[in-house]
């Protein structure tokens, strides 16, 4: 498979990891920006850095779940998120996790395989 597919079917799996993550007994999430609450299936994973940043692409400080609305209608309302994520992790996590996102990254066929295998397993213990 290549790094692209591989890349795609990472995307998919980490996205179902952070709003499982995040849900309810009842498969319910809230939106990290407004608050409105569905179920997961209706729900993405936003990013408070965007994806084009491979480095932080997978890094579960930099991803929360929000509604389609806030994530992409509202470009991912980066600033209510930052504001939030930034008084969730502390300055320091939160400013290492912005300094990530300016390097850069590159994956090889196995990180990727192992990503997906990793997320699969943390999946399948909140399902």
């Amino acid at each position: 498979m290549t790094k692209k597919k591989l890349s795609k079917k990472l995307d998919v799996i980490f996205s179902k990891y952070i709003r499982w993550y995040y849900a309810d007994a009842n498969g319910y999430v809230e939106c990290y920006t407004c608050g409105v609450t569905k179920p997961v299936k209706e729900m993405q994973a936003g990013h408070f850095q965007s994806r084009r940043h491979y480095a932080t692409r997978w890094h579960t400080n930099n991803c929360r779940v929000q509604c389609q609305k806030c994530n992409i209608w509202e470009q991912g309302q980066q600033f209510i998120f930052g504001n939030k994520l930034k008084a969730e992790i502390g300055d320091v996590k939160f400013n290492e996790l912005i300094q990530l996102s300016n390097s850069t990254a590159k994956y090889t066929q196995q990180d990727y395989e192992d990503m997906i295998a990793y997320y699969k397993k943390e999946l399948n213990k909140l399902m």
